[in-house]
């Protein structure tokens, strides 16, 4: 029998001892001692898998360093130059990092800290806020979607909706007992700083909040209030865990896709991991400390009307070190529909994507496999 056909077998074996164990998340199987290779549930098609190639094109070691936008300069006299860059940035990149925010290295650093006491709590603790169900205000699970995933994604998970609130802080783990203060005031923290990014791409884009008299006469025009809606928009905290991989170029930690909202704000710890697709190449994006990395999501390229494009991104996992990061999604009110901007549109531009709601997307991946833009795709008009 050959070395490979042996490593098969053992393989086989191993995967039928810890079946059972694949809905309790990645993390209880590495803490069992049960991950001295990768379980053949994790494997992803050899076509989707990170390459370690120094000579591909696509090697993960292929380092990208993103647009930075000072946020001092966007609230500062060089806010024009600094309006240009984030256009720049939003029309080439769809990804920029974000320095010189408002938000202390205290707050992010405990962030960081109560987030990786919470993956460490015992698995009884943990699986307390395991649920299939996709609009449960707290869900603690593994993959993307255990229930639909034919490949688990190599990172554990807990989401946490935000807004409003008063209305979900209760239902929020009280272990560790600094939990729910800590990540409230980074909630707060990040819904602010999200709202100053946003008010900065709509000038960039040329949308001007109208005064309260045009308001009242156009109350049909989306335009309008954007910034009303969005300030009492969708708030949602996915806060991920990537343990140790031994066999990490045979899988991922998350797998190309795109965000459905209109920002993500992604805070890191110091271990690289993300990547995106640029110029059909997957580059690795360099952790900055203290920054904020910032992506478009589909719902500001439905409402920029194409302009400015949500971007394909995915995780790497590596054999050392665990990695732990903080995903701030924000859009509108769950019950809004996202449509282009009427300022967008005119005959040489003409509207691009179908009007769309959060039930529709829910509708989507609850019924099917994610995969890259595919919803996105399915809103788009056959013109565009």
């Amino acid at each position: 029998m050959s070395p490979a056909m042996v490593m098969n077998d053992q393989r086989s074996e191993d995967d039928h001892t810890i079946e059972s164990e694949y809905h309790k998340g990645v993390k209880n199987l590495y803490e069992k001692g049960y991950l001295n290779k990768v379980p053949k549930k994790y494997i992803f098609p050899a076509s989707d898998r990170p390459t370690t190639c120094m000579n591909d094109s696509n090697s993960p070691k292929e380092n990208l360093q993103l647009p930075i936008i000072d946020f001092g300069d966007l609230i500062g006299p060089n806010r024009p130059q600094a309006l240009q860059s984030l256009a720049n940035a939003c029309e080439q990149y769809g990804f920029f990092q974000v320095v010189n925010h408002s938000i202390s290295d205290d707050i992010t650093r405990s962030m960081i800290d109560v987030i990786g006491r919470f993956f460490d709590l015992p698995l009884e603790e943990r699986a307390k806020y395991m649920t299939t169900d996709m609009r449960a205000a707290v869900r603690y699970g593994t993959s993307f979607s255990q229930t639909k995933d034919s490949v688990f994604c190599w990172r554990d998970f807990l989401k946490l909706i935000c807004h409003p609130l008063p209305d979900f802080l209760p239902h929020w783990p009280a272990s560790p007992s600094d939990f729910q203060e800590v990540v409230a005031t980074y909630a707060k923290e990040t819904k602010q700083l999200f709202m100053a990014i946003m008010e900065a791409i709509l000038e960039s884009l040329g949308i001007v909040e109208a005064n309260q008299e045009e308001m009242t006469k156009e109350k049909d025009n989306n335009d309008n209030n954007i910034m009303n809606e969005l300030d009492n928009g969708s708030q949602m905290l996915v806060t991920n865990f990537y343990p140790p991989c031994p066999e990490p170029d045979l899988t991922l930690g998350m797998h190309p896709h795109s965000d459905y909202g209109f920002l993500t704000l992604l805070l890191q710890d110091e271990v690289e991991g993300l990547q995106i697709q640029f110029q059909d190449k997957w580059l690795t994006v360099q952790p900055i400390p203290n920054a904020f990395v910032v992506n478009i999501g589909d719902h500001l390229e439905i409402f920029s009307n194409g302009k400015y494009k949500s971007v394909l991104h995915r995780v790497l996992v590596n054999e050392v070190n665990s990695r732990i990061s903080v995903a701030s999604l924000h859009s509108l009110p769950f019950n809004c529909t996202v449509k282009p901007s009427q300022k967008l549109i005119d005959e040489s531009n003409p509207k691009r994507y179908m009007d769309t709601d959060f039930g529709s997307f829910l509708a989507y991946v609850s019924t099917r496999e994610t995969k890259k833009k595919d919803f996105l795709e399915s809103r788009k008009l056959s013109h565009s």
